[in-house]
């Protein structure tokens, strides 16, 4: 009860704070979160005011305030996500839980393009091959999406847009040294010369002293599982004419660490090598009233395993072919469309099965056109038609009003429906199943995004979602286990931020969010979202001490889960409750000269012993420190 009033009270006040400080700015002009341009929920840039969907942007200058961190501790902070692994091991995958979604129903984005593991069994992207060092930008898109990008976009899309040269040439050179004997080494060269843009970074990451499984039962000796990462990208822009611009990108990186067996289960010599390239080609034609856009990408991950001698192999290849354009025929319509070819091809090698050799192919046209009345009144209406190689073709759709009211307060509605495809494992391994559908879903979501003054922002969102077709494993027949669809999912839930600007000094971001979800199989209908919280919320705080000096306080609370894990010693499914933990996070930078910044970062602050995934264990209280060297 007491906790109870405690949250009345803090929001009775943050309430008052909101209407006094609006009643003193009802003259200011209109600003603040609205007026950031995203390219993400449209395919072309327009301010969030313009689109009736939930966006939310990291920034350059929220990124440039992060040195050191991580991708996943980012977006950690972003309400409704919950990066599953977050505390443990680099070495460790990153799940990302969008809105009590599976990490296979959120598809990520670099610079637009879907990425993808083709060698994996369920084919997310592992977000941890990303060095923030690369990364200009980010725009977390959420709700059904699939009818501008496709498969995998059923509870958001993750765009990470990477840096592309823009101004003078400079360089800077960044070096980090903190707990668990971990370091980093990035240099970066970015800029123009004439017509041409060029962006080269290259990232160097090293840490051991920390083992991922938890030990149990009064076990010792669990050794000290060491990460090693190398990351390098370039972009590449020529301006040949006003109208006609080209583009090329590579992305390279090679993550090896040492594993564990699972679980409370530490092991000798296993070892992980993962290697990743992203490269493309891409054109951009300016026309009168809009734009013509090409591109033809390339995404290969090469997985190797070797535990004690026993090695396995898993290769995965996507090619990506995309044609869009954007079209404003008038004042009031606006046009998205075009077409896609993905193709994907995989080839695993592991000392318990046969070879595995598998590809397919989609193909995909979509269209959405973007509406105004000019009296505040705005409107999606889209749809998407996909042929897949193997199961046929499905359609998805998007209806997506809302309504401006003074150029700050916005309204939503959002009625949608996404998909997800079957991964090549899940259809042609030993396990797999050619009769099985894609994942459809129908989301529905209405909210509003306030913005009272430049200095205060509120906005509230619910949604629902239902899941047919759910892809689980099960008996295919007699005898065959295998995968199947069977299972149908519902989630639903809110998200509350708060953004409070009080003095020039001192920048409040508030969130609250909470889902529920619940799975109805064949025997029973119970809750499911393992490991994902219902109840999570934070506060981020970014203070100016001075010119030179300044300070990000971050704080999560992370709620009860339930997990389920592999007992290896009884062979068994094991159920456990995770207590709900508190993370603070304290970081400080300052800058003696204008090209030199210094930064430590301390994590853990209040040292909580803390439990994401059962078996494993999390850093206590850590930190890092280092430097920043602009030279322009």
């Amino acid at each position: 009860m007491k906790t109870k009033k405690i949250y009345v009270g803090v929001g009775l006040g943050l309430a008052q704070l909101v209407l006094l400080n609006s009643g003193i700015s009802a003259q200011e002009k209109p600003g603040g979160m609205l007026d950031e341009v995203v390219v993400t929920a449209s395919r072309s840039p327009k301010r969030i005011s313009e689109i009736g969907k939930v966006v939310r942007v990291i920034n350059a200058e929220t990124i440039a305030r992060s040195q050191g961190r991580t991708l996943p501790e980012l977006l950690n902070n972003v309400a409704g996500l919950t990066i599953g692994g977050n505390g443990g091991n680099p070495a460790d995958v990153k799940a990302v839980y969008m809105r009590g979604a599976s990490a296979a129903n959120t598809l990520i984005l670099i610079d637009g393009i879907p990425a993808n593991d083709a060698s994996g069994i369920s084919g997310e992207y592992n977000i941890s091959a990303i060095s923030i060092d690369q990364i200009e930008k980010i725009e977390i898109l959420k709700g059904g999406n699939s009818t501008l990008y496709g498969s995998d976009a059923v509870a958001g899309v993750i765009n990470i847009i990477t840096k592309k040269g823009n101004g003078n040439l400079s360089a800077n050179l960044l070096g980090t040294a903190g707990s668990y004997d971990s370091y980093k080494q990035a240099l970066g060269l970015n800029g123009q010369i004439k017509a041409t843009s060029v962006s080269i970074n290259a990232t160097n990451f090293d840490s051991k002293n920390f083992s991922s499984a938890a030990p149990s039962n009064g076990q010792t000796g669990f050794d000290r599982d060491g990460f090693h990462q190398k990351s390098f990208l370039m972009n590449l822009g020529q301006k040949v004419s006003n109208k006609l611009s080209l583009r090329g990108n590579f992305q390279a990186s090679n993550n090896t660490a040492d594993l564990d067996n699972g679980a409370f289960a530490d092991a000798k010599n296993y070892t992980y090598s993962k290697s990743a390239l992203v490269a493309g080609l891409g054109a951009k034609l300016e026309l009168n009233k809009g734009s013509l856009n090409f591109s033809l990408n390339q995404n290969s991950v090469q997985n190797q395993y070797n535990n004690q001698g026993s090695r396995t192999n898993n290769g995965g290849d996507i090619t990506h072919l995309e044609t869009n354009f954007n079209y404003a025929f008038n004042d009031f319509i606006d046009l998205a469309s075009g077409v896609s070819y993905r193709n994907l091809k995989t080839d695993q090698y592991n000392p318990y099965s046969a070879p595995l050799f598998a590809g397919n192919n989609i193909k995909s046209l979509f269209s959405s056109f973007f509406l105004r009345s000019g009296k505040g009144f705005q409107a999606e209406i889209g749809g998407r038609f996909n042929s897949h190689s193997e199961y046929g073709s499905n359609v998805t759709y998007t209806i997506n009003p809302s309504y401006l009211i003074a150029d700050r307060y916005k309204i939503f509605v959002n009625v949608s429906s996404a998909y997800r495809v079957p991964s090549l494992y899940q259809l042609f391994s030993a396990y797999g199943n050619m009769a099985l559908e894609p994942e459809t879903s129908a989301s529905y979501e209405a909210g509003f995004d306030l913005n009272f003054s430049h200095n205060i922002n509120f906005s509230l969102a619910y949604f629902k979602r239902d899941i047919d077709n759910v892809i689980d494993f099960g008996q295919i027949s007699a005898g065959k286990f295998g995968y199947i669809n069977q299972n149908f999912q519902k989630d639903k839930g809110f998200e509350a931020e708060l953004g409070l600007k009080p003095i020039s000094a001192l920048n409040l971001n508030a969130y609250y969010a909470y889902v529920d979800g619940e799975v109805t199989t064949p025997a029973k209908t119970f809750n499911n979202l393992f490991r994902r919280p219902k109840h999570s919320y934070g506060l981020n705080a970014g203070i100016d001490i001075s010119p030179k000096i300044s300070m990000n306080l971050i704080y999560k609370h992370t709620g009860e889960r339930v997990d389920r894990y592999f007992d290896g010693s009884s062979f068994k499914t094991v159920e456990a409750n995770l207590d709900s933990f508190n993370l603070l996070d304290v970081y400080i930078q300052y800058k003696p000269l204008n090209k030199l910044t210094l930064f430590s970062d301390v994590k853990n602050v209040l040292d909580e012993n803390y439990i994401e995934y059962s078996g494993y264990t999390t850093r206590g209280i850590n930190f890092n420190a280092g430097f920043r060297l602009d030279i322009k």
